[in-house]
């Protein structure tokens, strides 16, 4: 399954060289999660790369996949090594916080990369709904794959995600 991100939030397009692409692949096991965008240099976060608190204010790339009456999963990558993968249940309502994720960053010239692994176990089931996202520079600059509209960025708008698709083999 590929996700591209070709909007700002707000629905203005995106150049081909801004453009994020994310790759979701299956196994028995696992959501093997790959995500391939444009490094933009801002600043790492000061902590050593793992889990890292507040990672959505650095430059970082954003999985959204919804189950069942709100409840959620927020996968958070960085291009220096940092991620963040949070449970919700209700709108932005933190219910747990998985640190130990098998992920992987590397930066290529202006490119970086990413590579997560998720146990299926921890994933909504069903998965209901989904959208990508992703944020760099100063001022901020606002992606995503579906803009959800609204006054502002607001990534938790999970109601206005794209609906998964129904004949999805996983």
């Amino acid at each position: 399954m590929q996700f591209p991100i070709e909007w700002t939030w707000d629905r203005q397009p995106l150049a081909p060289a801004d453009q994020l692409h994310w790759t979701l692949t299956w196994t028995p096991e696992f959501l093997e999660v790959d995500v391939e965008a444009r490094y933009y240099a801002d600043p790492p976060p000061i902590a050593a790369p793992g889990s890292c608190e507040g990672l959505w204010e650095f430059e970082v790339a954003e999985l959204f996949l919804v189950g069942p009456g709100h409840r959620y999963l927020e996968l958070e990558l960085g291009p220096h090594g940092h991620h963040l993968l949070l449970h919700l249940e209700g709108i932005r309502r933190r219910v747990a916080v998985v640190e130990n994720v098998d992920y992987r960053a590397t930066i290529l010239g202006d490119r970086w990369r990413g590579s997560a692994r998720l146990p299926r176990a921890i994933l909504p089931d069903p998965i209901v709904a989904y959208n990508t996202f992703a944020i760099h520079g100063s001022p901020r600059v606002y992606l995503a794959h579906h803009p959800v509209g609204g006054e502002r960025p607001d990534f938790h708008r999970v109601d206005d995600f794209v609906p998964w698709p129904e004949n999805t083999v996983f």
